[in-house]
């Protein structure tokens, strides 16, 4: 049966109307989001839950307990900043379909922060407000969507210092192809020792730390005070062969070297956060079992592993160990005297790993505190809220409204072009009806 025309007339009203709603959704999901990042104390927001339910005000600044997949619309950061991060987690389940860092904003709003082809994840800052990423020196604005290049290309960032302005990072010397003389001569080298150093990503500026020779640096951290780094790595090309470490701490600013300690093959220095929050200890991933190349995959599923401590002022063992769970990555963090610490469990297949974080008691007790989705393959907190141990928050969806300008404009053509196409037969119908007789 056809339309009359008072049923179509309503009918194109009714079209248009949920038009107007779908298109000022994410006006308003952005101005929400902008009264909770500028006032501490102001309404709710609604960009946190799919439902539209709102999140208050209370538990803005809290780590979520769980965070979920992000839409395959998902609006970026630059499209759509959310303000300062709560997280970031890395996951391959996006509409780019591989590794893709999801911001979690301190309101619950769900962003993408795209990753080049083997760029490596990058650091989150302390305040949750900016990205570095890695190898590119660019400094993305995650409070306005902002990416500008700071530093110098080929920079690998460890940590942030405590104060948030400075980053220590490592830089390969390598000679990427090898050459050779008219007489056969090696004319480079393959191999040169790594820079370590000191950035300023703001100002971009860049020092030297001379820490010693190091054919490469896995792991580096900051001295609760800032003053002072530990950073290790294997110090000539045999020892990275046979993975073998060293541990130096030294004074980044004059560059005096405290001390030094041979690690062997079976400890590595614990991650960012490896400096214990009371400046006195530095952790250490060990482990026992099967160590080298030589291994077997059988063989190193069953290493056993534990947190080990050195004192902070000589390198000497310290302390009982604590043992660890083999998917253990590093230290992320301290909860009190208790050590957060990231594990990222499953297979090398990135489809079944997942990512949480947890807080390690001396009993032995194991506490969740951070779960990612099935899929992620690291988890990132801001260190503000790493430092006041501000977890167990609400659990944040995505809102399948916080998309894209393009997808709006995508839905928003279709819909006036539909209104138009009614609009005009309503217009023929009307010339057409016949004219009532007198």
């Amino acid at each position: 049966m056809g339309l009359t025309g008072g049923r179509l007339r309503r009918t194109a009203v009714v079209g248009v109307a949920l038009g107007l709603v779908a298109l000022s959704a994410p006006t308003a999901t952005a101005a929400n989001s902008t009264v909770a990042d500028r006032t501490a104390g102001g309404s709710a927001v609604a960009d946190s839950t799919a439902g539209g339910s709102a999140v208050a005000d209370s538990t803005a600044g809290v780590v979520p307990s769980r965070v979920r997949d992000p839409w395959l619309w998902q609006a970026t950061v630059g499209q759509r900043p959310a303000g300062p991060a709560a997280l970031v987690f890395f996951t391959d389940r996006t509409r780019y379909f591989e590794s893709t860092g999801v911001l979690i904003a301190r309101d619950g709003a769900y962003r993408l922060i795209p990753i080049r082809i083997a760029e490596g994840h990058g650091l989150l800052s302390p305040d949750g407000r900016h990205y570095l990423r890695p190898q590119s020196g660019e400094l993305l604005d995650l409070t306005t969507g902002r990416q500008r290049r700071t530093l110098k290309p080929g920079l690998h960032p460890f940590a942030w210092s405590p104060d948030g302005r400075r980053v220590l990072g490592t830089r390969s010397n390598d000679d990427p192809v090898i050459s050779y003389g008219p007489d056969n001569q090696q004319l480079n080298d393959p191999e040169k020792p790594d820079d370590l150093l000191v950035v300023d990503p703001h100002q971009g500026t860049e020092q030297v730390v001379a820490a010693g020779t190091f054919a490469a640096h896995h792991a580096a951290a900051w001295s609760p005070a800032g003053d002072l780094v530990a950073v290790a790595g294997p110090p000539d090309p045999a020892a990275q062969v046979a993975e073998r470490q060293r541990l130096v701490v030294v004074d980044p600013a004059g560059g005096s070297l405290r001390w030094q300690v041979d690690l062997g093959e079976r400890r590595t220095l614990a991650g960012p956060a490896a400096w214990h929050p009371d400046g006195s200890r530095i952790a250490l991933l060990a482990f026992d079992g099967c160590a080298g190349l030589s291994c077997t995959p059988e063989q190193t599923a069953t290493r056993t592993w534990r947190i080990e401590f050195v004192d902070a002022t000589t390198g000497l063992s310290v302390g009982a160990p604590l043992p660890v769970d083999a998917s253990t990555s590093k230290i992320v963090g301290w909860r009190g005297g208790d050590p957060v610490v990231q594990e990222v469990s499953g297979t090398e297949q990135h489809t079944d790993r997942q990512a949480v974080l947890a807080a390690l008691s001396p009993g032995g007790h194991r506490e969740v505190l951070v779960t990612a989705p099935v899929g992620s393959t690291d988890l990132a907190v801001a260190g503000d809220l790493l430092a006041r141990a501000a977890f167990g928050g609400p659990e944040p969806r995505p809102s399948p409204f916080a998309a894209p300008p393009w997808l709006y404009l995508a839905l928003a053509v279709p819909l006036l072009l539909a209104v138009a196409l009614l609009t005009r037969h309503l217009r023929r119908r009307r010339s057409a009806a016949p004219t009532p007789s007198a």
